[in-house]
């Protein structure tokens, strides 16, 4: 191929200003919201508060935030639930994970808006009274996190993975928790505090 002549130099950097242009234009859309209401659907432009109730440990919270507000963020920085970690922020660590009508759940993939009219489990949420819940009791007896950081989140999932198995295989506790990393290494702790807390579960010992 020989060498492109200027009209064709030409060509491509129109070709590429096209698409830069076109990619700002698809952003500034994005930027409106679209949620369905009772009189129909209404533009929500990032940037503005909106009022959102969130169910979280049993009580009920009517907050205002904006759309784009992941549920991380209302609950460490709206509710003071700051069990709930920020990790990797992008679906892949699980420090911030909590449960979702029972259901283990990233909350920094989560919008607030998503989990309004859901039930929302954070780490505080297990604890009975000033009592440490079964899991957390478990995770205490075998020693089960160095750093700790990851520790909130793999308590959460695994009361999630208990809810739905409560005598799970070890299998399936490898499975279950194989969305929650721990760069300390602590799996085998890990894993043994699960079977723990499916025990305490079943007989309250």
């Amino acid at each position: 191929m020989g060498k492109p002549t200027v009209d064709q130099k030409r060509q491509g950097a129109l070709s590429r200003r096209r698409f830069f242009n076109s990619v700002a234009v698809g952003a500034t859309e994005a930027a409106i919201l679209t949620f369905p209401g009772e009189a129909g659907a209404q533009e929500i432009v990032d940037g503005e508060l909106v009022k959102v109730v969130l169910n979280v440990n049993g009580q009920t919270h009517t907050l205002m935030i904006e759309p784009r507000w992941t549920l991380v963020h209302v609950l460490r920085d709206r509710l003071g639930l700051t069990g709930t970690k920020p990790g990797c922020e992008r679906g892949e660590c699980g420090a911030c994970t909590v449960l979702i009508d029972g259901v283990a759940r990233y909350s920094c993939l989560t919008l607030a808006l998503e989990a309004a009219g859901t039930q929302i489990t954070t780490l505080e949420g297990l604890m009975r009274g000033e009592e440490l819940g079964p899991v957390q009791q478990a995770f205490r007896d075998e020693d089960a996190f160095q750093c700790g950081y990851c520790t909130p989140g793999q308590i959460v999932n695994a009361e999630g993975l208990l809810r739905k198995i409560p005598s799970p295989t070890i299998e399936q506790v490898r499975e279950g928790m194989s969305g929650n990393l721990c760069r300390c290494g602590s799996y085998a702790h890990i894993f043994r505090a699960v079977e723990r807390a499916a025990e305490i579960k079943r007989t309250g010992r």
